[in-house]
């Protein structure tokens, strides 16, 4: 273990929408399996997950009535979620996350069209929603600036991130307000590079990846590349959002879901449903350019997946999977090497990983 990870084993959470539950597993990196450690209930459709910055909570969105946020206190020891409070959404949340400061909870809403700003207090306990916008078409996801000076939001329906400014928790619509992607894509979830000059956007019905330059004085974002996430010989169909297919229309159609990067800023991930397989692509930390490098099987429809904060393992969930899987990332070439599965709740869709130092 070098001098820069954590002296404790990571804490994987996950969360279980079909049984209202967040599991809870030690990353055992001796071993290199997880151990499951709890269940800890929660609601019914419960997803997404968030973590403040200062890993002391974990915030759990609920997407049946009534529709809230749960708010859990981390206990440093043994990573046992102690439920703390709730506050209310004005929607369905696909996203969640909190601002950089850990003062705000933001929330993205695909069926309402909405994004959202919720007040956490001194006790970590997310109240009830301050302020709702409508954005667009299918809004689902949703963070803050590394500055925390401005907001990016995904329209999946309008092929487009929402650019706002963020001051004192209230979003205003920048200048522009929006930035596009090419039509079709279906912007999803996205990440910031590690050194903030990038941004990362996932497209849900082509499985690209767009890159785009982040302007941060003016919180603005512009398109810089396009890379494929699939080999060339997937035989799929373009994606459409899931409520518009045809009943009866079974055609395989590119689904992809998350999108996560390595802490060094080398390696990007993503997951597409149909095939159930993740995606390695190669970032350039200058330009923000990738390359597509691998793709292989994983766990059935997976539509969570997170890397561990020392950037050593992946570990994935799939909504019609039994189980969890893990692997280990080869730093240099980014290969997924599997190294163990370990059960996990109905429906299982989110994973936040937390380490302590």
């Amino acid at each position: 273990m070098s001098s820069a990870e954590p002296a404790t084993d990571p804490i994987v959470y996950v969360a279980n929408a079909g049984d209202g539950t967040i599991g809870s597993y030690r990353l055992d990196r001796q071993a290199e399996r997880l151990v499951a450690l709890a269940t800890t209930e929660a609601a019914d459709a419960v997803m997404p997950l968030a973590i403040s910055p200062d890993k002391r909570y974990l915030y759990a969105a609920v997407r049946s009535e009534p529709l809230r946020v749960l708010s859990y206190r981390i206990e440093p020891d043994s990573g046992e979620l102690t439920p703390i409070g709730s506050g209310r959404l004005f929607g369905s949340m696909a996203y969640i996350a909190t601002d950089r400061s850990g003062r705000y909870l933001l929330a993205a809403s695909y069926g309402g069209n909405v994004v959202s700003v919720s007040p956490i207090d001194s006790n970590g306990v997310v109240g009830d929603a301050t302020q709702t916008l409508e954005t667009g078409s299918r809004a689902h996801a949703i963070l803050a600036t590394p500055d925390n000076r401005h907001v990016f939001a995904t329209n999946l329906g309008d092929d487009r991130l929402v650019q706002f400014r963020f001051h004192d928790g209230t979003l205003t619509p920048n200048e522009p307000p929006a930035a596009a992607t090419a039509d079709g894509v279906g912007p999803r979830h996205f990440v910031f590079s590690p050194c903030g000059r990038f941004v990362y956007v996932l497209g849900e019905l082509s499985a690209t990846v767009t890159t785009f330059a982040l302007d941060a004085d003016n919180g603005t974002l512009t398109p810089v590349a396009v890379c494929d996430g699939l080999p060339d010989d997937m035989d799929l169909a373009p994606g459409m959002p899931q409520e518009n297919i045809p009943e009866g229309d079974d055609t395989p159609r590119i689904w992809a879901a998350d999108l996560h990067i390595t802490p060094d800023g080398r390696h990007l991930y993503l997951s597409e449903r149909t095939t159930s397989t993740l995606s390695t692509l190669r970032a350039d930390p200058e330009t923000g350019k990738l390359r597509f490098l691998h793709n292989q099987p994983t766990v059935k429809q997976p539509r969570g997946f997170e890397i561990d904060p020392s950037g050593r393992y992946l570990v994935a969930a799939g909504e019609l999977s039994d189980h969890l899987a893990l692997y280990r990332i080869d730093k240099e070439s980014g290969e997924l090497s599997h190294l163990s599965d370990a059960p996990v709740g109905n429906k299982a869709n989110w994973i936040e990983i937390v380490a302590f130092a």
